[in-house]
C-alpha cells in the first residue's frame, strides 16, 4: 500500500475520532484538566522552591548534579503521572461510548483513580527512563544527542498503546512497554499517516484561530491579542490530544478483538497492517 494511501486512512480515521469528540463534548475536559494540573503542581513546587531560596533568584544557583537530575526526574514524573491519569480517564470513557453505554466525566476519573496503583508505577519507569535519557545527552555530547533523540523516537512509538493496555491488562511498566511494543510490532507496519494527519490539522488550526483571536483582542489592547491568542492555541491543543487519545482507544480495542463503533474495519487494519 502506497503513502498516500495511508495518509488517506489515517485522515479518514482521524476524521471519526474528531466525530467521536463532537458527539460526546465533555471529553475536552479530560486534557484541560490535565493541563490546569500540570500548571497548579509544577506551580506549587516552583513556588515553594523559589521561598526556599528566600525570594531572591540570585540565591537559585544550584551546581549539584544529583539535585539537578533529582528535580528532572520530579518533572518527568508529575508530567507523566498527571497525562497518563487523565488519559486513562479519556481512554474508559471512550470505551463507555464504544459499548454503547452513557459516558461522563466522573466515571472516567472514578476508573482512572481504580488504576492509580499501575498509573504510579508507570509514571516512575518512565520519569526513570526519561532521566537516563536526559543524563545521557547532557554528558556524551553531539553523539549523545543523536542517540537519545532516536531513542525519543522509539521510545514514542513503543509506548502508543501503553495507556490503554495499564488500563485494562493489568500490567506493571515493563510488561506494559512490552505488550504496547507487541501491538505495534503486530499491527503498526511502516506507517504512520494518522500522526502525520493530526499534526498537520493541529499545525494549521493553530495559526486558523491564534491569528484572528490577535487581531481582535489588538483591538483592545495588545496584551489582550496575546492573551486570547494563547488561549485558541491552547484550546486547539485540547482537542487535539482528546482527538489522539481516542485514536488510540480505537485502534488498540479493534486489534483486540473489540467492536468499535464509527469506524472502518478495513480501514483500520489497512493503517495498522502487519510488515
Amino acid at each position: 500500500m502506497s503513502f498516500f494511501t495511508r495518509l488517506s486512512n489515517g485522515w479518514n480515521i482521524t476524521m471519526n475520532s474528531f466525530k467521536i469528540l463532537k458527539e460526546n463534548k465533555q471529553l475536552i475536559l479530560f486534557p484541560i484538566l490535565s493541563g490546569l494540573s500540570m500548571i497548579l503542581i509544577l506551580g506549587s513546587f516552583g513556588t515553594a522552591f523559589f521561598a526556599s531560596a528566600g525570594w531572591n533568584a540570585d540565591n537559585i544557583n544550584n551546581d549539584d548534579p544529583l539535585v539537578n537530575y533529582a528535580l528532572i526526574f520530579l518533572f518527568y514524573f508529575v508530567n507523566y503521572f498527571v497525562v497518563v491519569f487523565f488519559n486513562t480517564a479519556l481512554i474508559h470513557c471512550t470505551r463507555l461510548y464504544f459499548k454503547g453505554e452513557e459516558v461522563s466525566v466522573a466515571e472516567g476519573l472514578r476508573f482512572a483513580m481504580s488504576r492509580l496503583g499501575a498509573i504510579l508505577s508507570w509514571a516512575l519507569f518512565a520519569a526513570t527512563v526519561g532521566t537516563l535519557l536526559k543524563a545521557i545527552q547532557e554528558n556524551v555530547g553531539l553523539l549523545g544527542k543523536i542517540i537519545t533523540g532516536l531513542i525519543g523516537v522509539i521510545w514514542s512509538i513503543a509506548t502508543f498503546f501503553v495507556v490503554p493496555v495499564i488500563a485494562y491488562e493489568d500490567a506493571g511498566p515493563l510488561q506494559a512497554f512490552k505488550r504496547s511494543t507487541q501491538l505495534m510490532k503486530e499491527k503498526w507496519g511502516e506507517s504512520l499517516a494518522s500522526t502525520f494527519s493530526l499534526g498537520l490539522i493541529q499545525f494549521f488550526a493553530m495559526i486558523i484561530v491564534a491569528i484572528p483571536l490577535f487581531i481582535i483582542g489588538s483591538l483592545i489592547h495588545v496584551l489582550a491579542g496575546i492573551v486570547l491568542a494563547v488561549l485558541g492555541v491552547l484550546l486547539v491543543a485540547a482537542i487535539m490530544s482528546a482527538t489522539q487519545t481516542i485514536f488510540v482507544s480505537a485502534v488498540y480495542h479493534n486489534v483486540t478483538g473489540d467492536p468499535v463503533k464509527h469506524y472502518n474495519q478495513q480501514m483500520i487494519d489497512n493503517m495498522f497492517e502487519n510488515k
